[in-house]
């Protein structure tokens, strides 16, 4: 799993992130997963049998691990980092990487630094007071391909963190037989 870390962090720090609004997706399937404006987790949950984390890092660090775009948008100072590879049926589908600021961490209902293999989203999105903004989308090309990426900042309690995710190349999102497959089940019914 090392490997996987390594690969998609340098990826993610090669990103151009584009504000979501301006970014021109080619379906309505890639708008479903790059778009979307509540919890990416529960998504994933409804497009698989079995959804699962491996939690890659799980750590603390000082702003100088953090690009300049990173701290204008959660702040100056120490954060908890998360890495995972969320999995839907044992494929790798999504690098997520998450920015806590620890003062974020305070006064919340749930204790962030113990979710071990529970999706974030799963716990955020279950807050009273949770919302998405700064939503930026990316299109990358790698080795493997070319990726989609999004990355937004989330509000819990009124207290931000920063999201980014990359959907790996076996993600739903380069799928195109269930887009294909509601499309069609549309013409038949007109």
């Amino acid at each position: 799993m090392s490997e996987i870390n390594s690969w998609c962090a340098s990826v993610l720090k090669k990103v151009q992130w584009q504000d979501a609004d301006t970014f021109a997706c080619s379906n309505e399937w890639q708008q479903y997963w790059l778009l979307g404006l509540d919890s990416l987790s529960r998504r994933l949950e409804q497009h698989c049998q079995v959804l699962s984390v491996s939690v890659l890092d799980n750590t603390h660090v000082d702003s100088s691990a953090l690009r300049a775009d990173e701290i204008a948008l959660i702040g100056d100072g120490v954060c908890l980092r998360r890495k995972v590879v969320l999995r839907g049926d044992a494929v790798d589908w999504i690098y997520g990487r998450t920015l806590i600021p620890l003062s974020s961490l305070q006064d919340q209902p749930h204790d962030l630094t113990k979710q071990g293999h529970v999706p974030l989203g799963i716990t955020v999105f279950s807050a009273q007071d949770v919302f998405r903004d700064q939503l930026q989308v990316a299109k990358i090309l790698t080795e493997k391909g070319e990726l989609f990426a999004r990355r937004s900042r989330l509000w819990m309690n009124g207290k931000p963190m920063l999201v980014a995710e990359l959907f790996l190349p076996n993600a739903s999102i380069y799928s195109d037989n269930y887009y294909l497959e509601k499309n069609n089940s549309k013409g038949s019914e007109e």
